[in-house]
């Protein structure tokens, strides 16, 4: 099996990956940052992030597992106590693999250029550069407001418990193919009307957005943070594609959402 490690970049996060990989290397495993086979991400969830964008071309041929070392692990099973089991699993156990949807938005430009398409893992957000967003939503190609307020945020079930959470969102369950829409701040007077609660889209539904007064938004993609001009259009949907991480040991969900947000 061929593996690849992703580090934090600090110095535990470094440790730990350059220990990972000589034990991995002693069981004869090869380490390939091309073509992996699994790829273990050492840090905290951003760093998984990062893993999952550098890796999006072969969601079909890598899993992935995280090692958090910092303070919050939502993608991450182990802790650096743990290494030296996780290495003996890796290399020992054939892994169970567990599929999560993504978020497929494609954005179009008003000049009639080339698309573009991305996949998220967490959440598609939207704001204006300047002033308030307005932004006439369709759902399923039928018009269903017209959004005024700070931006929206389209997430996944896995995002569910990052940004979307703190706006008020609900959180999916992964096992859901679906996306959700969550307000920023929206106007909401005698003049102006949003829907004002979450809206959960299932997968053969798709979420379009068309700009009303200005052309230029701050478009962000998990962690990555774009300005894209003369924009026409930006769709949302479940993607086709999935990220697969790889299971050596039970992780319910719910019991990672009490950890996470809960604890004892």
């Amino acid at each position: 099996m061929k593996f690849a490690i992703t580090s934090k970049g600090d110095t535990v996060s470094n440790t730990l990956m350059h220990k990972m990989r000589n034990y991995l290397q002693d069981f004869e495993l090869t380490y390939d940052e091309e073509e992996p086979d699994l790829v273990i991400s050492v840090g905290g969830d951003g760093t998984l992030l990062y893993a999952f964008h550098r890796y999006s071309h072969r969601l079909d041929k890598t899993a992935f597992v995280g090692v958090h070392t910092g303070h919050l692990g939502f993608y991450a099973d182990w802790v650096p106590d743990e290494v030296e089991k996780l290495v003996i699993a890796i290399a020992k156990t054939p892994y169970q693999t567990v599929e999560y949807p993504l978020l497929e938005v494609i954005i179009r430009y008003i000049n009639g250029g080339k698309e573009v398409r991305y996949l998220a893992l967490n959440e598609c957000t939207v704001k204006a550069v300047e002033g308030s967003l307005v932004m006439d939503v369709e759902i399923k190609g039928q018009h269903f407001e017209t959004f005024r307020g700070d931006g929206l945020c389209v997430s996944t079930p896995t995002g569910s418990t990052a940004y979307n959470k703190a706006l008020g969102g609900a959180i999916l369950h992964p096992s859901i193919e679906a996306i959700q829409i969550a307000e920023m701040a929206s106007i909401n007077n005698r003049v102006f009307r949003t829907i004002g609660s979450p809206l959960v889209l299932p997968n053969h539904h798709s979420c379009m957005l068309k700009p009303v007064k200005n052309d230029d938004f701050q478009i962000t993609i998990d962690h990555l943070t774009l300005l894209h001009k003369d924009v026409k259009s930006i769709q949302h949907r479940v993607a086709d594609e999935k990220i697969r991480f790889a299971r050596f040991r039970p992780v319910p969900f719910w019991k990672r959402v009490r950890d996470s947000f809960v604890g004892e």
